[in-house]
């Protein structure tokens, strides 16, 4: 097993270095960012309903941390774990990879859903997004406004500026169905208690998560769980990292800036944040190529969590659900791993 993988590593970076700047998002890179999440992942698998949210997340980012040394690349953590002086290692402007290769932007959660992890509940995601240099928006730690369709309606649909009911009535009509019959996913806060009470006005049916709004704005791209839009206030970084994803699977995306104080305001003028009431898109958040990539902690809508399973041998394992995309060419790949412990 061992062999083959190496062998296999070895053939990446080969490709990795002929590819050289030009072509910096190489396919080689794609399943080279599953490993990462997958790592993150299995390392706060052993703190699932556990109750400590800090030891889980300080569990995902070293193993994240420690992943990321092997990827030949000359990459930038762009949207991380907060500021320098915040966080020990994954800090926004630290630089990952080999040093080597190509120059790579990261955006990363290496455990989306820390209160969900502690509590042992769904949808707890290790995310990371990479784009090349100077295509991934650094957002600021602070709220965002987001509002999310799925593919194939109109572009332009969807806008923040208009009210909640505006938005539902557009996507139902292009839809051609009723109001009522729209499913809206939204996190469940006291500070959405008038935007929910406003969509249950129109008899929508409303989705609500406790956690994790990557998984939520996600999901509006997947049939299966029957919600076509996802709206509310949730993290700004989390804002670009579904953006990532929505760039390589389809969808539309808005996002506005949220400020509670001057403080947050200063701190969005020091990234290079001036008009603070702009309204992004999705380029405007991810552009360019892009790669997506999450491996499920626990088990959700979108992927399996991590799974520790007896083999007929007798050898202990451990199963991981991963997704990777790439924008350029819209493939979507899901990953089944088996990882052999001890």
């Amino acid at each position: 097993m061992n062999t083959s993988h190496t062998a296999q590593h070895d053939s990446g970076l080969t490709a990795a270095k002929q590819d050289g700047p030009a072509g910096a998002m190489q396919r080689v890179l794609v399943l080279e960012m599953v490993r990462v999440t997958e790592a993150a992942a299995i390392a706060a698998a052993g703190l699932i309903g556990r109750g400590d949210e800090k030891a889980a997340d300080a569990a995902a980012v070293e193993a994240m941390r420690r992943a990321f040394d092997n990827l030949y690349i000359d990459g930038t953590v762009v949207i991380g774990e907060g500021e320098r002086d915040e966080a020990p290692m994954l800090y926004i402007g630290e630089k990952v990879g080999m040093g080597k290769g190509p120059r790579i932007d990261i955006a990363l959660d290496p455990l989306e859903g820390t209160t969900i992890t502690a509590k042992a509940g769904p949808n707890a995601l290790a995310v990371l997004a990479a784009a090349e240099e100077g295509c991934l928006l650094n957002a600021p730690d602070v709220y965002m406004d987001k509002l999310a369709v799925g593919p194939g309606y109109p572009e332009g649909i969807i806008d923040l500026a208009k009210s909640p009911t505006e938005n539902v009535k557009a996507v139902a009509v292009a839809k051609g169905v009723e109001p009522s019959q729209i499913n809206v996913c939204v996190l469940d806060r006291p500070r959405h208690a008038e935007l929910i009470a406003e969509l249950r006005s129109l008899g929508c049916g409303v989705v609500l998560i406790g956690d994790g709004d990557v998984a939520g704005v996600i999901a509006v791209t997947d049939e299966e769980t029957t919600i076509d839009m996802y709206m509310g206030q949730g993290g700004a970084p989390e804002g670009v990292l579904a953006a990532a994803a929505l760039r390589c699977v389809g969808g539309q995306f808005n996002g506005r800036l949220v400020f509670r104080n001057e403080d947050e305001k200063a701190r969005a003028r020091k990234w290079g944040i001036e008009d603070l009431n702009r309204i992004y898109k999705l380029e405007d958040l991810a552009k360019g190529d892009c790669i997506f990539a999450a491996t499920g902690v626990t088990s959700g809508s979108l992927l399996d969590g991590v799974k520790r399973r007896r083999k007929p041998t007798g050898e202990t394992i451990l199963t991981t659900e991963s997704v990777v995309m790439r924008a350029s060419s819209g493939t979507v790949r899901w990953v089944k791993g088996e990882h052999r412990i001890g």
